[in-house]
């Protein structure tokens, strides 16, 4: 009889086995998710947590991380059934094993919005996630750890959360950890914190995390400088202090090299990190400069497309706008071109728009930075976008901030001359005009010059607003020369040269 029963026991659990494997098996295929949702899947996994087999709580918290994981509907209805509560109590005194699932099953909810992400902090388990950091074991500490990113990466309140509950320190710990997985996810984690304010950032700094996070750039996996990268330049993006400090953990010029690595990703996120150190102060650029970083960032813009190539775009910018020098060095190792290529090439507006912002900041200083950016035939490239429908208004404004601010700079005549011949709107024209308004009184070459190269002719065209500046410019111009120079190249010249003809009598 007692032999009946036991069998019965024995069975009973073995089909409990053979059902929560295999449920977690069918909800690793996203085909077979909606089908054990109406089954009505998470009302038979609940009880299962609780189950006085282990084996059999692992696989119930793995098949809810994985629904859970599957979309946002999913995930709420692992909030509203009360699963929360009964993973984090069972997180303080369960095996490694069903540890690690149960934080899988939290990271699964939290990463999917604020809102989730909150009903997971109020179900107490961060702290429950921040005693699993202190585990002996790697993977549960890795898991822990990922949870605990995807919380923090809403917004600052959820960040301040996890700070609050002392998820630092032990995140520090980890990326000094010799598992390269752990190390990666512990400075995912540390981003993620960082990201959102310079006091969430002086939180991680203050614990540290610069000195043992600097130093794996040599690393040699690459995902790990993905996400060292990353979290030094969420650091470094708030505040001067703090750029200060990521320059202080010796990056450069460490770092350089990164940008010719062989996985995009960390290419990307090197230029990201220079570019957040590089925006604050013209001694944080000069620094990059010094180091040799304009050489290894005018390469890697050549060298990348598309969005990865716009931290690139913006670092030589930020580092041209500073001063006349440092703009110089941007010019001397070949920068522009590159920029003219990504104005004129790239088909993403925003990149399209760093460009010239770029381009604007290098050929504002001087009239040899204007010079060097026009001998690149960038000012035709800066009209086009300009005058292109499709434009987008952040673009138009960038092209014609730039093309002013090189325009006016420039007294480099021959230059400035394709802009007349390109039919610019009478906003540019009025600032092209003024340079040659200001230089052609003074310099016989270039009056004669304007004549044989046809800008004279072409300024009869313009039909400018009386009174406008742009009235007052051509007369300075037109002034220049004899009246019969100037009625000769005017449009109806031709034609008053006819009527002459017609009217001529002979004495």
């Amino acid at each position: 009889m007692s032999r009946q029963i036991i069998q019965v026991f024995e069975e009973y659990q073995k089909s409990r086995v053979k059902f929560v494997q295999t449920v977690a098996d069918l909800a690793s295929r996203p085909q077979h998710v909606e089908a054990l949702q109406s089954a009505g899947v998470m009302q038979l996994l609940r009880p299962l947590l609780l189950d006085n087999v282990p084996s059999i709580q692992q696989s119930a918290a793995l098949a809810l991380g994985r629904l859970a994981n599957y979309n946002e509907e999913l995930a709420e209805n692992v909030v509203s059934g009360d699963i929360l509560g009964q993973l984090v109590y069972s997180l303080s005194d369960q095996n490694r094993f069903y540890k690690k699932s149960a934080a899988f099953v939290l990271r699964s909810v939290s990463r999917h919005s604020p809102q989730l992400a909150q009903a997971v902090v109020d179900s107490q388990a961060v702290e429950a996630l921040v005693g699993c950091l202190e585990e002996f074991d790697p993977s549960v500490k890795e898991s822990a750890a990922w949870a605990l990113g995807y919380i923090a990466r809403h917004n600052g309140d959820l960040a301040q959360e996890v700070v609050d509950k002392g998820a630092i320190p032990p995140l520090v710990l980890c990326v000094q950890e010799p598992e390269l997985s752990l190390k990666r996810i512990a400075a995912s984690s540390l981003s993620d914190i960082a990201k959102h304010s310079p006091e969430l950032a002086q939180a991680v700094v203050d614990q540290g995390a610069i000195g043992h996070l600097a130093p794996l750039i040599t690393n040699s996996d690459s995902k790990l400088k993905r996400q060292v990268c990353q979290c030094l330049a969420q650091i470094a993006k708030h505040t001067i202090e703090l750029a200060e400090l990521v320059v202080e953990g010796e990056i450069f010029p460490k770092i350089f090299t990164l940008l010719k690595d062989v996985d995009d990703v960390v290419r990307k996120n090197a230029a990201t990190c220079i570019r957040e150190v590089a925006k604050h102060t013209p001694e944080l650029a000069q620094l990059i400069v010094n180091a040799g970083g304009v050489g290894a960032l005018v390469d890697y813009v050549n060298e990348t497309r598309g969005n990865a190539r716009l931290p690139g775009v913006m670092t030589l910018g930020y580092i041209s706008a500073f001063s006349e020098t440092l703009a110089l060095a941007v010019v001397v190792s070949k920068g522009i071109p590159p920029l003219g290529h990504a104005l004129e090439k790239e088909t993403e507006d925003h990149i399209k728009a760093a460009a010239a912002w770029s381009l604007g900041q290098i050929g504002r200083h001087s009239a040899d930075h204007a010079k060097a950016v026009a001998d690149c035939n960038i000012l035709p490239k800066l009209l086009d976008v300009y005058l292109n429908r499709e434009s987008s208004d952040d673009l138009k404004t960038k092209a014609k901030r730039a093309l002013k601010s090189i325009i006016q700079k420039c007294v480099h005549l021959p230059a400035l001359e394709p802009l007349l011949h390109h039919e610019a709107p009478q906003n540019i024209l009025k600032y092209v005009c003024g340079q040659f308004a200001k230089i052609l009184p003074t310099d016989i070459g270039a009056k004669r010059e304007f004549v044989a190269n046809r800008g004279l002719a072409t300024l009869q065209k313009i039909k400018p607003e009386p009174g406008s500046k742009l009235a007052e410019y051509i007369q300075t111009i037109n002034n220049c020369y004899p009246p019969e120079i100037v009625q000769y190249y005017s449009p109806d010249y031709a034609q008053t040269f006819l009527d002459k003809i017609e009217n001529y009598q002979v004495q």
